[in-house]
């Protein structure tokens, strides 16, 4: 019997996932920093129900970073 050494189907699982986690991730903190910044233009521009959406935005996608950055830490640590 040859011997495994490296479970290849989970190691290719870990990699996509790490690779799915960390662009979603990256994206969705990009999209926070756009909505900042959208939200200062739009206040400048004394647009508020614009800059409201552009908050609330930014708001959606803090929470979702915070929540996917959760969400690996407790992957990581119940294995």
């Amino acid at each position: 019997m040859l011997a495994t050494i490296v479970e290849t189907r989970a190691l290719i699982e870990t990699v996509v996932a790490s690779i799915v986690a960390g662009v979603g991730v990256t994206t969705v903190f990009a999209v926070a920093i756009w909505g900042a910044a959208r939200f200062a233009e739009l206040s400048r521009d004394e647009r508020p129900l614009a800059a409201g959406g552009a908050a609330a935005l930014t708001a959606f996608a803090l929470v979702a970073t915070l929540a996917g950055v959760a969400l690996g830490i407790v992957a990581m640590t119940s294995k």
